[in-house]
Order: C-alpha cells, then sequence, then structure tokens
C-alpha cells in the first residue's frame, strides 16, 4: 500500500541520502532503525523541509534505510544477473493525459514509452535502459511485477518507486529467487511522481 500522505523530498540536499546510504552499509543497523531514522530526521530537518509531521518523516527516512539495506544484500547477486529488467512507475510520466503518446499494453500489463517528451523522467530512463540492454516496463503498480516475472525470466530486477511499493516488490523478489535494485521517489502522489535520475543511472 502506497502511503497515505504525500511527501517531496526535493529540497533535501544529496547529502541526506549519501548518509541514509552509509549509515545503511552498517551491520547489524535493522536493530537501531527506528533510533537512525530520528537521528536523520532531526539532523537534516525533514520535518521542517516537508512540512509532514515526526512520524511521517521517521517512516519515510526508516523505509529508505531498509530499501538501502536490501539493495546493499542483493547487489553482488544483481551483479551477476545476465537478463535484467527495470519497473518504472507510470506516475512519473511527464503527462498523464493524451499527451503522453505511450502505448498501452492491457495484457502485460504496461505502459511502453514513445519517447514523445525529450525532458520527461519515463523517456530518459526508458532510453538510458534500453542503450544498456534492460527490458522496460512502466507499470501502475507492485502488482503488475509478479505477472510480469512469470511470463518472462529475468535473473535481475531494477524498481522504481515509492517505498511500500518496492517493499511490496522486494518481497515478491524474495518468494521467486530473482535479486533486485531499488530507486526510491522523492516525490510521491497520484501523477507528477519524482525520482533521482542519477540514482538510478548508478544502479543500471
Amino acid at each position: 500500500m502506497p502511503y497515505d500522505f504525500n511527501f517531496d523530498l526535493s529540497r533535501i540536499s544529496r547529502s541526506f541520502f549519501k548518509e541514509v546510504a552509509r549509515i545503511s552499509s552498517k551491520r547489524n543497523i535493522h536493530k537501531r532503525i527506528g533510533e537512525i531514522a530520528q537521528y536523520l530526521v532531526e539532523k537534516f530537518k525533514i520535518s521542517e523541509l516537508t512540512g509532514l509531521d515526526l512520524s511521517n518523516s521517521i517512516a519515510i527516512v526508516e523505509d529508505l534505510v531498509d530499501v538501502n539495506i536490501r539493495n546493499i544484500l542483493e547487489e553482488k547477486r544483481f551483479l551477476g544477473a545476465a537478463r535484467r529488467v527495470l519497473f518504472l512507475p507510470h506516475c512519473s510520466r511527464k503527462y498523464m493525459d493524451s499527451r503522453c503518446k505511450a502505448s498501452y499494453d492491457p495484457e502485460t500489463p504496461s505502459y511502453y514509452c514513445n519517447h514523445c517528451s525529450s525532458d520527461c523522467l519515463i523517456n530518459r530512463a526508458t532510453a538510458l535502459a534500453k542503450k544498456m540492454g534492460y527490458d522496460v516496463y512502466v507499470i501502475a503498480g507492485g502488482s503488475c511485477i509478479s505477472r510480469i516475472l512469470k511470463n518472462s525470466r529475468y535473473e535481475g530486477v531494477v524498481g522504481v518507486a515509492c517505498c511500500p511499493e518496492l517493499k511490496m516488490g522486494s518481497d515478491h523478489l524474495e518468494n521467486v529467487g530473482v535479486p533486485g535494485q531499488r530507486v526510491p521517489l522523492t516525490k510521491n502522489g497520484c501523477a507528477n511522481t519524482k525520482f533521482n535520475f542519477e540514482s538510478l543511472e548508478k544502479i543500471l
């Protein structure tokens, strides 16, 4: 389930995300995750910059740390995967109406980017991933993943989504034994969501 609140982390400094990754790499981090999340929220003034209350700010940071831990634990297996796929969220398209020229396949189900807007995050991510040999699906939610993976033998998965969707997808990947890497949204919602392109580029 997505968060029941909206957030925008685009005003947060890149050093915050670097600190999340650094802290996540420490051993036994899961035992202190709540304490560390509160420390990060206070140090980087997350509540003040996002307008979220303390509990929601801590929930986001806890999930970001969890996502980073999973990436670290699965990175070696992922790098050894030959056939990889990228799942992108359809809500990060520049347009959510007829101006978006993506084609939709209900059988998959997935959108396929037709590169109509050069400054669209989905266009940029799709072009990069395909250049690197990935199959790309622009999906409406994590529930689509199991259907796609059932029909295709992918050895590695990269997912871009909000943290709750990433965690749901991660549980499915664990069940089918496929390693994954995750890129969390920096701005959520039903449209105009955002993710850090450089973070995706680094993972791909």
